[in-house]
C-alpha cells in the first residue's frame, strides 16, 4: 500500500523542523563563538525532542516509520553534541560553520530517506501499532547507535575526556568490556584523578580478563581508595580482590568499612554479613546493626530478581542476564545497568547512580524508574526471540526490597 502524500508531507515537515534545530544554532554562532558547549544542555534537548516524538506517536498523530526516522535525526544529533561538549571545541571560522550547515542541510534528508527506507514500513500506515518487544529491539539498536557514533566523534576530538568516560560506562552496560577499557585508559590521560573512574576502570578490566580483580584491577582499585576511602565499589571490590588471593585479614578491613556505610535495612546487609562470616570476621562485627536507619538517599533502586518455576527449566545456568533500571517517561537508555550470569539467580540487586551511563541521566535525577530484566541466550544487549524477561511497575527512586519476577517470553 502507497504512502499518501499526507504522510510525504508531514514527513516532509519533520525533516525540515529537525534541519532548522540543527542549522540554526550553526549559524547563530557566526556572533557568538566564544560560547562553550553545554552537554547538560544538550542532553536536556535531546530528552524533550524525545519525549515529544513519543507522545505524538502515542497519541498517533505520527506512524511508527516517522517516529523512527525522528529518532535517528536525534540519535545523530545526540552523539554530535557529546562528542564536542569541551569548552572551546566549538570554536571554528565562519566558512568551517557554513560548510557544516550546508553539509547537514544536504545530508540529513539523504540519510532520513535511507535509514526509512532499510527500517521503515510504509504497510504499517493500514497496520496495527508494533509489538513492545519490537519498540524495545529498535530502541536497544539505537542506544548501540548513539554509542558507535560517541566513538567515531571521540576519534575527531580525542581530548574530551568527559567523552571517553562517558564511552567507558556504555561500553561496560553493553557488556563490550575490552572497548571499555580503553576508553577509561583514555579519559584517565585526560581528566583529574577520580575514584568513581578508577573503581569502573577495575570493574571493566576484572571482567575483561575473566572476572579476576588480580594485577591492574587490584592496582587501580588502591588508587581509587587513596583518592576516596569511603567508595563502595572500590571497598567492596578491594575484599573480593583479597579473598581472590586469599588474604582474609584484608577483605575483613575492606568490607567491614563497606559495612558502615549501608543503611540497615538493605538488602545487600546479607549478602556482605555471610562475607564477613566466610572471611572470618568476629560474628559482632558482621552483625552490628546501626542504632539508627539512614535516610534513603534516591540514587539507588534495591530488590530481588526471581524467576517463574514454569520458565526454570527455560534457563541455563551460563545464560546472560541484563538488569537496567529506565525512566518509563523518558528515553529508552537504561539510568543504571548492571550483567551477570543465570546461575546467580535468583539474587539480589542494586542499581545505583554510579551505574549511570550518562552523568546527566541518572536514578536520583528520574521522578520514577522501572527495573527491566532480561536474560539473553546469547548475550546480546538486542532482544531476541526467545529471550526471558520481567519488569516492575514504576517505581520511586529510592524503592527497597523490589520483586522483579522474570515471567514471559520474548517472542
Amino acid at each position: 500500500m502507497a504512502a499518501s502524500p499526507l504522510f510525504w508531507i508531514l514527513a516532509l515537515a519533520l525533516v525540515a523542523g529537525v534541519l532548522a534545530v540543527l542549522v540554526a544554532p550553526l549559524l547563530r554562532r557566526a556572533t557568538a563563538t566564544d560560547a562553550p558547549a553545554d552537554e547538560s544542555a544538550a542532553t536536556a534537548v535531546f530528552r524533550d525532542h524525545k519525549r515529544q516524538i513519543d507522545a505524538d506517536y502515542e497519541a498517533r498523530t505520527i506512524s511508527a516509520p516517522e517516529r523512527d526516522a525522528a529518532l535517528a535525526e536525534l540519535a545523530q544529533r545526540f552523539g554530535r553534541e557529546l562528542a564536542d561538549a569541551k569548552p572551546g571545541a566549538m570554536r571554528t571560522g565562519e566558512r568551517s560553520r557554513w560548510v557544516a550547515a550546508i553539509a547537514l542541510a544536504a545530508c540529513v534528508p539523504v540519510i532520513a530517506g535511507a535509514l526509512y527506507l532499510s527500517l521503515g514500513n510504509p504497510a504499517a500506515m493500514s497496520a496495527a501499532p508494533k509489538s513492545a518487544s519490537r519498540d524495545h529491539a529498535t530502541d536497544d539498536a539505537q542506544i548501540a547507535a548513539m554509542v558507535d557514533q560517541l566513538a567515531k566523534r571521540l576519534q575527531g576530538n580525542p581530548e574530551d575526556g568527559d567523552g571517553w568516560a562517558l564511552l567507558g560506562r556504555s561500553y561496560r552496560a553493553l557488556g563490550r568490556y575490552d572497548a571499555a577499557v580503553l576508553a577509561y585508559s583514555e579519559a584517565a590521560k585526560r581528566l583529574p584523578p577520580d575514584a568513581s573512574l578508577y573503581a569502573d576502570w577495575a570493574e571493566s578490566v576484572a571482567q575483561a580478563q575473566g572476572r579476576s580483580l588480580q594485577g591492574e584491577p587490584t592496582d587501580l582499585l588502591e588508587k581509587a581508595i587513596k583518592l576516596d576511602p569511603t567508595n563502595m565499589k572500590a571497598l567492596a571490590l578491594l575484599g573480593s580482590a583479597a579473598m581472590e588471593r586469599g588474604d582474609r585479614a584484608a577483605a575483613v578491613a575492606a568490607w567491614t568499612k563497606l559495612r558502615a556505610q549501608i543503611p540497615p535495612d538493605s538488602p545487600q546487609l546479607t549478602q556482605l554479613d555471610a562475607a564477613l562470616a566466610a572471611a572470618g570476621a568476629p560474628q559482632p562485627a558482621a552483625a552490628k546493626v546501626a542504632s539508627e536507619p539512614k535516610a534513603t538517599t534516591g540514587k539507588t533502586v534495591e530488590g530481588r530478581v526471581e524467576v517463574d518455576p514454569k520458565l526454570a527449566k527455560s534457563i541455563g545456568p551460563t545464560d546472560t542476564v541484563f538488569i537496567f533500571a529506565r525512566d518509563p517517561d523518558g528515553p529508552r537508555m537504561p539510568l543504571a545497568a548492571m550483567k551477570l550470569v543465570a546461575a546467580d539467580l535468583p539474587r539480589e540487586f542494586v542499581l545505583s547512580d554510579e551505574m549511570a551511563m550518562n552523568p546527566s541521566a541518572t536514578i536520583s535525577k528520574a521522578g520514577k524508574v522501572v527495573v527491566e530484566v532480561r536474560v539473553s541466550k546469547t548475550g546480546e544487549v538486542k532482544p531476541q526471540a526467545g529471550d526471558l524477561t520481567g519488569s516492575s511497575a514504576p517505581v520511586l527512586p529510592g524503592t527497597r526490597d523490589l520483586r522483579v519476577t522474570i515471567d514471559r517470553v520474548v517472542p
